[in-house]
């Protein structure tokens, strides 16, 4: 009798993943086993592409239970990846590699989920091109992530050096530089999407003078620029391989639900207090580059952007090229 019920339970609950998944990930998740998968991510774009996992898994919906937390700042992962209080992390490009050098390889990337999202914001008409930023202070966040090092790179590209020609003030969150803006505090701010769509809503006077990716393209056409990784515990990705291959078939889902369902996308970041107002949502998030880029040509992506990047800054990577094995591959 209790093998029935066992039984009887199993084939409900397949039917149930049958109908709620494509046929793609259905052999995947079928395959697994339920685990509770501990996830981080940065407020902002980084996180954009998770919130439709997050609403599922609110429902009750998702074949894992997830733990998903939104920190403010990348100097958050760290020591939660240490202290094995998260599993995967969604961070910036240059802090997944460092995180490796760091960790002793304990730390695998899978998926490159963001690309370029900066944009140069100024109040007033001045900045038409980089060489305009000479003698400006430029305000920002990321110190020691992917937006610091790409500034340097196409600020030095274009003949700047930053601390000398270009003044840069960092700051906690794009929160607080959109404050500072809108008090007249500051003129000129690095800035990604969707912080930028909500700052231009509120004031008349501020425009994008400058697409960082743009600029970047100008100087380095190879590869592009790169802002957030997936990575994960070594251990976590060993102990559970069938358990992760599901998530990232759920997470592939999530990001192609915001990408090509923009209202539904835009009212979840909404939401989750990701974008304070739905039309500033919708406007924002077809310019925040969501990705999902895997295998072998996320290895080839990350590899010639840590490249860029190790030429002209060895310590924002770590001090060290990361190896192959740093390159989740199933």
């Amino acid at each position: 009798m209790k093998k029935s019920l066992i039984l009887f339970t199993m084939m409900i609950l397949a039917s149930a993943l049958l109908m709620s998944c494509g046929n793609d990930e259905t052999e995947t998740i079928l395959a697994s086993e339920s685990a509770n998968i501990r996830i981080a991510a940065m407020r902002g774009p980084t996180a954009l592409g998770l919130l439709h996992l997050m609403d599922t898994h609110d429902s009750g919906h998702t074949f894992h239970d997830y733990e998903f937390t939104l920190l403010g700042a990348p100097t958050e992962v760290p020591p939660l990846l240490v202290r094995g209080e998260i599993d995967v992390a969604v961070v910036p490009a240059n802090l997944a590699s460092i995180l490796y050098n760091n960790l002793d390889g304990d730390i695998q990337a899978l998926a490159v989920v963001t690309l370029g999202v900066l944009h140069i914001v100024e109040i007033g008409n001045e900045i038409q091109s980089v060489s305009d930023l000479a003698g400006r202070t430029i305000y920002t966040t990321g110190q020691g992530a992917t937006p610091e090092f790409a500034l340097n790179y196409v600020l030095m590209q274009n003949g700047l050096t930053p601390g000398v020609d270009v003044h840069i003030a960092f700051r906690a969150e794009p929160g607080e530089i959109a404050a500072l803006l809108e008090t007249g505090q500051i003129e000129i701010a690095l800035l990604p999407e969707p912080f930028i769509s909500t700052v231009l809503a509120r004031m008349d006077n501020l425009r994008v003078a400058l697409d960082l990716t743009e600029a970047w393209d100008k100087v380095q056409s190879d590869y592009s620029l790169i802002m957030s990784v997936v990575v994960a515990r070594r251990e976590f990705l060993e102990n559970h391989p069938a358990a992760m291959a599901s998530f990232m078939d759920e997470y592939a889902t999530s990001i192609a639900f915001m990408t090509t369902n923009i209202s539904e996308g835009a009212q979840l970041a909404v939401d989750f207090e990701l974008i304070p107002a739905l039309p500033i949502a919708e406007s924002a998030l077809p310019r925040t580059n969501i990705v999902f880029i895997t295998g072998a040509e996320m290895q080839q992506n990350l590899m010639g952007f840590f490249n860029v990047l190790y030429n002209a800054y060895p310590a924002s990577i770590g001090g060290a090229l990361p190896s192959e094995d740093f390159f989740f591959i199933s």
